[in-house]
């Protein structure tokens, strides 16, 4: 089963809730209590999209974090890659790995292709489509993708 992990569902759940309040600046105990997340997990989740400079903070008695971009600029693959890293589906798709099986996979470049859509279709839902509860995302299945600049026909 892919499945992202709870302090991806986390962080989407705060960058979101960031992108639909008037609210300019959070602290993390106010994002802690509207979430409903565990402070320590807020913190933890905070400080990695700061370092990613998806957030920026602001110190002192009327400091917080931000969003760094308008809530339409951040995609949702832009959060999961904070947390879960690039997105592979299988072993071929990671850069630099060394698959046992690729010489005689005959799947290799549909996974690719595969893992590709997936990566487009993330990046194309923003923070503040994720707001909209009547969001439907719209995704087209190309029968040719470029992989590695080569254009690949199914």
């Amino acid at each position: 089963m892919l499945r992202l992990t709870k302090l991806t569902d986390y962080g989407i759940l705060l960058m979101t809730h960031m992108a639909t309040s008037e609210q300019q600046l959070f602290t993390a105990t106010e994002l802690a209590e509207v979430t409903q997340i565990p402070m320590p997990t807020v913190s933890k989740i905070l400080q990695m999209l700061l370092h990613e400079n998806l957030l920026s903070s602001t110190r002192g008695a009327r400091g917080g974090y931000q969003l760094t971009r308008d809530s339409t600029a951040i995609n949702v693959r832009d959060v999961i890659n904070v947390f879960e890293g690039a997105i592979a589906l299988t072993e071929c798709n990671i850069e630099g790995s060394s698959c046992d099986q690729r010489a005689v996979c005959s799947t290799s470049n549909n996974w690719k292709r595969i893992n590709l859509a997936i990566g487009e279709a993330l990046e194309g839902i923003s923070l503040a489509d994720m707001n909209q509860q009547d969001f439907v995302p719209v995704f087209r299945l190309q029968r040719s993708i470029a992989i590695n600049g080569e254009s690949i026909h199914s």
